[in-house]
């Protein structure tokens, strides 16, 4: 499956690289990376936008850019790639037939990853119709993800606002609950120390117990306490409950206009 043919070389790519890199998945001198933007630092033994005509090398080609210019960044690639290269698309929304059809029929695979695979720790959805290309993207993502392979397509955006996108809603929240904290007259530094460390070390329980959230939230849930005071708010009328039907349903429906 390598030659490796990278196109884009943003974070997503890079963390990409940087999880190989560590689990021993593969070499850098197996990686094309194709970026007009490129930092050759992260990318180093790698072969960095080399002549296209020397592109036909590829087995497998990593579509890594921004949804909005994929068409763009790719049009100058395809007349060069070989025939039975596999197309892995982390393209948010893009349809596999849509890329297909611009790749001139070559079988693709579409995955939505997180950036904790630059750790090893991501997650990554997987869906394609064609058992070679599923298997291709399964060796390149296993090494580095907890991977959930997808029966149909249409859950891709799904697993996009659940997965793909969550990171970010954790940060937030963790944004969040720091100023909340210095709102409650903690020294800034120290809430963000508390607030981090105490996010990470339950998230650490969370995986090392085995145990469902609600039976870990109800462990630290005392009847009357402070934790039920500030879950009446969290869990209430226009809390989570509330708020993540809605933001997910955001990001399924944005999702789906990247696709067209």
């Amino acid at each position: 499956m390598t030659p490796i043919l990278l196109l884009g070389a943003g974070r997503m790519g890079g963390a990409l690289v940087q999880g190989w890199r560590e689990a021993g998945a593969f070499a850098t001198a197996d990686l094309i990376v194709r970026d007009p933007n490129i930092s050759p630092g992260a990318f180093r033994g790698a072969v960095i936008n080399p002549p296209l005509e020397t592109l036909g090398a590829a087995k497998t080609v990593l579509l890594a850019v921004k949804p909005q210019i994929w068409r763009e960044a790719v049009n100058d690639v395809v007349p060069h790639l070989a025939p039975d290269a596999v197309i892995v698309s982390i393209a948010a929304g893009v349809r596999a037939a849509d890329i297909s059809e611009t790749f001139e029929g070559r079988r693709v695979a579409r995955v939505m990853p997180t950036t904790a695979v630059a750790i090893g720790r991501g997650a990554a959805s997987l869906y394609a119709e064609d058992a070679e290309a599923l298997a291709r993207a399964q060796a390149l993502f296993e090494p580095v993800a907890a991977v959930s392979v997808l029966p149909n397509e249409d859950l891709m955006h799904a697993a996009t606002a659940v997965s793909g996108s969550a990171p970010a809603y954790l940060y937030a929240f963790v944004e969040a609950l720091e100023a909340a904290g210095a709102a409650q007259g903690l020294d800034p530094a120290e809430s963000a120390r508390l607030a981090r460390a105490t996010i990470i070390g339950a998230a650490a329980l969370m995986e090392q117990s085995g145990e469902e959230p609600a039976e870990l939230r109800k462990q630290v849930t005392s009847p009357g306490g402070t934790t039920a005071a500030a879950l009446a708010v969290l869990m209430g009328e226009g809390g989570f409950g509330d708020l993540l039907p809605k933001a997910l349903a955001a990001a399924v429906a944005r999702s789906k206009e990247l696709g067209g």
